[in-house]
């Protein structure tokens, strides 16, 4: 796995035990803190390559846990908890998480998502290289010349990245965009529209992806992205 250091923050000593004893025979240095406090308290609290973060912690939630983490590091952060309510997933990405994942939760899939997360936030800042989109073969050409084809719905809302010129999109501009397209809907349509170009990106390039969440707000594509 590409993060050699992790923090776990859990009061679930049960689930913690046997994922702290998982990712270590992974390769993977774990910290595991019962409290929010206790992490924030600590020397280093923000120089963890991931974060795996609970919403129901003793000392601050989960939820401002991971707004003053973002406030400090661009590192990965896993949100793994009990709660299903509908709203829980758009919660967690609008306070700065990269994934959802409920329990109980398989942990070689949760090893995996970590990986590709972290192939995303620990690669190289971006380039001055520009990333290109070709409407015409509805691809986006990394900077090395690898072609990512694109949905319909991926197009659309690089359209939308294209036009903002590295500056962040909101959620509500995204959404307006894709009523255009055959991926129409609300919040969850969106979210998944991002995960799936995300990992297309990242499956058909080496460079990682340079469309991150911003916080409050909604994504930015942190390279230049030129439409052709």
């Amino acid at each position: 796995m590409q993060s050699k250091s992790l923090a776990v923050i859990d009061d679930d000593t049960y689930f913690t035990d046997f994922l702290s004893h998982y990712l270590q025979g992974r390769g993977v240095k774990v910290d595991v803190f019962g409290d929010s406090n206790l992490l924030l308290a600590s020397t280093s609290a923000y120089n963890y390559d991931f974060y795996v973060v609970d919403l129901m912690l003793p000392g601050i939630d989960g939820l401002n846990l991971i707004r003053v983490l973002r406030l400090r590091t661009k590192a990965g952060v896993m949100v793994v908890s009990g709660r299903l309510e509908p709203e829980v997933f758009q919660q967690c990405i609008d306070a700065g998480a990269d994934m959802y994942m409920a329990k109980p939760v398989n942990f070689e899939h949760l090893a995996l998502a970590i990986e590709a997360i972290s192939r995303r936030t620990s690669g190289p800042g971006p380039s001055d290289a520009p990333w290109m989109l070709d409407r015409a073969a509805r691809q986006l050409i990394a900077p090395g010349g690898k072609r990512v084809d694109l949905s319909e719905g991926h197009l659309a809302v690089l359209e939308c990245f294209a036009q903002a010129n590295g500056e962040p999109v909101t959620r509500e501009a995204l959404r307006l965009k894709l009523g255009g397209s055959s991926e129409v809907g609300g919040a969850d349509s969106l979210n998944s529209t991002i995960f799936r170009l995300r990992r297309r990106i990242e499956n058909a390039t080496s460079a990682g992806s340079p469309l991150h969440a911003k916080s409050g707000v909604g994504y930015v594509f942190r390279s230049p992205l030129k439409a052709i």
